[in-house]
């Protein structure tokens, strides 16, 4: 396959592991899938060196760099489940906001929204095909490059945490910026939500038109909100898109697993586990018994354990793991970190992470 190749989204390799699709529908495989949030990041050298030489963007731009360190991590552990390399702020940007990655900042607009009438700044109508191609052929590409080793995951950010970084202009600690719209502009605040909840829908269906395997939902910013705020601003959104992706989906006999992981938001576990997605992600201030309990088997569960612990010394994560195991049992279960990998991690600690939940479930799987 040749660079100047048309790389088109079909006759890809048969699937080889399907572990992880087994899992998010409530199965219980050999062994528990694994893989983590921020797989490809800055915690190899090699997706350091590639980086280093583009804007981060110019880099989100381009299929062949997003393969390449969507790849990246496959080549050095045994992953059951690997996700695009991409950014949740394509959608702000297709929607015509400037956002830029700015070094010891991160994310920053350069005009962010500060009124409701800055909402008519924003594009109503957005042709995903044409503002989000790139992503896209990134997907189509890397299914085809993966082989079929693991299954590709796609994934957008949730209106709400959209909604907060295209007002607050970045990241932030209070969102109070944000929050002051829920509270002084309600109804505006809904017809934003409304007006990203109608891309993102369109955004994903393209990803799985292009091959995504399975789909992630992050609502990063859900625990900044109060269980009230959440059941208004986050949770009837979160809910229309699982809805809406599925139907239309099921419209061409496409059945492809949804994972909603909405940070920080233990108070809302029972209403996520009926919000329509085959798995809830968990961070790692939810206990996994608990998490069971409250989920009522009603779906599969994905996490939990703190990012920190792989700070710690082999033989103590392969300790955690099992702990963490036990706690959710094998059966719908994918595990993972409850946030994602930091620079700064070692990445033999994370083969350890990996090993260890393969080693400790193959056994669990066997005795049950």
């Amino acid at each position: 396959m040749s660079k100047n190749d048309v790389i088109l989204p079909k006759d890809f390799p048969e699937l080889k592991n399907d572990t992880f699709l087994r899992a998010a529908r409530g199965e219980e495989p050999e062994h528990v899938p694994v893989w983590c949030m921020r797989q490809a990041g800055r915690y190899l050298p090699e997706f350091r060196e590639i980086r280093a030489k583009k804007d981060f963007f110019d880099t989100c731009r381009s299929p062949e760099d997003c393969c390449e360190l969507t790849l990246q991590p496959l080549r050095r552990f045994p992953f059951d489940a690997s996700i695009i390399f991409s950014d949740i702020l394509v959608i702000p940007q297709a929607m015509g906001m400037d956002v830029q990655m700015l070094t010891g900042k991160g994310p920053t607009f350069t005009d962010p929204l500060k009124e409701p009438e800055d909402l008519q700044r924003l594009k109503a109508n957005v042709d995903v095909n044409k503002e989000l191609d790139y992503v896209f052929k990134a997907i189509t590409l890397t299914r085809h490059k993966i082989e079929g080793k693991v299954p590709l995951i796609g994934f957008t950010g949730a209106p709400w945490t959209l909604m907060s970084y295209m007002i607050e202009g970045g990241g932030s600690t209070t969102h109070s910026k944000a929050k002051r719209w829920l509270y002084r502009h309600p109804e505006s605040s809904h017809m934003l939500l409304k007006m990203l909840t109608d891309v993102i829908v369109e955004y994903l269906l393209g990803q799985v038109a292009a091959g995504a395997q399975a789909l992630q939902v992050f609502e990063s910013h859900a625990g900044i909100l109060g269980p009230v705020e959440f059941k208004e601003f986050s949770l009837p959104y979160l809910r229309d898109i699982a809805r809406r992706v599925k139907d239309r989906l099921k419209e061409k006999g496409q059945d492809v697993p949804m994972i909603v992981f909405a940070k920080d938001a233990h108070y809302a576990l029972e209403e996520l586990s009926a919000s329509h997605y085959e798995v809830v992600g968990l961070d790692w201030t939810i206990d996994p018994r608990s998490a069971r309990e409250r989920t009522g088997g009603k779906v599969s569960l994905q996490g939990n354990m703190d990012p920190c612990a792989l700070y710690a010394p082999k033989e103590l994560i392969s300790d955690i793991v099992k702990k963490m195991l036990e706690g959710f049992g094998t059966r719908g279960y994918i595990a993972n970190l409850g946030h994602g990998l930091y620079p700064d991690m070692d990445p033999e600690n994370v083969a350890a992470f990996v090993d260890a939940v393969h080693q400790h479930s193959k056994l669990a799987v066997k005795q049950a």
